[in-house]
């Protein structure tokens, strides 16, 4: 046996086998959620059928119990998500949170979907700091025409209506094109007295 024999067997290794890759743990929260979405599903099927026999006393109950477990779903995958939710009144310019704290509504929001104040929202704050807003509880209306004007006094416009003055969100009013002495359309709470109004459209002067 030569030196180089003798150096090739002292050092020759048989490589171990490697480990089997770890599957990860499924997580939790994604089975959870996946449940609550199947079960949802079922629910609204077994409304469906319900209407399609005829039954609609039943499919009443089932569909009134289906919107009721819905919120609950959507506040548990907000939970899953990280986020976090907070139901509020709208007072005409902010939601005023159930924890008693004032969140800014986007102005263009609140003229698109016509928030009308004591219109019940919900904010879903995610994880990365957005602010989502949703219309959960419109407040019943009362339609109303005026005249648009500019209150200098409190540097906003105004909708004219009787002896009484609405204030109005100025990306809506700008939305029409609107300008004093133009006629305008509102929506107010049927039943409350109320400070501030959503515009409807506006008439051209």
């Amino acid at each position: 046996m030569n030196d180089d024999e003798l150096l090739e067997d002292d050092f020759s290794f048989e490589p171990e086998p490697e480990e089997a890759p770890r599957k990860s743990e499924p997580d939790p929260r994604l089975a959870l959620a996946k449940k609550i979405l199947k079960q949802l599903h079922e629910n609204l099927g077994n409304v469906i059928d319900l209407l399609d026999g005829g039954n609609i006393e039943e499919a009443n109950t089932d569909f009134a119990k289906l919107v009721a477990s819905k919120k609950e779903a959507e506040h548990t995958l907000d939970d899953i998500s990280g986020s976090r939710v907070i139901e509020g009144v709208f007072d005409g310019q902010a939601m005023i949170g159930s924890d008693g704290k004032s969140y800014a509504v986007p102005p263009n929001y609140a003229s698109k979907s016509r928030l009308v104040e004591g219109d019940m929202l919900k904010l879903t704050i995610k994880r990365d700091g957005t602010f989502l807003f949703k219309q959960i509880g419109p407040i019943e209306r009362a339609r109303l025409v005026g005249k648009l004007a500019f209150d200098a006094s409190v540097g906003t416009f105004v909708a004219m209506i009787g002896e009484q003055n609405y204030k109005l969100i100025t990306a809506s009013v700008t939305f029409f094109h609107g300008e004093p002495g133009d006629e305008i359309v509102v929506l107010v709470p049927k039943n409350t007295p109320s400070v501030w109004a959503a515009v409807e459209n506006v008439v051209k002067k």
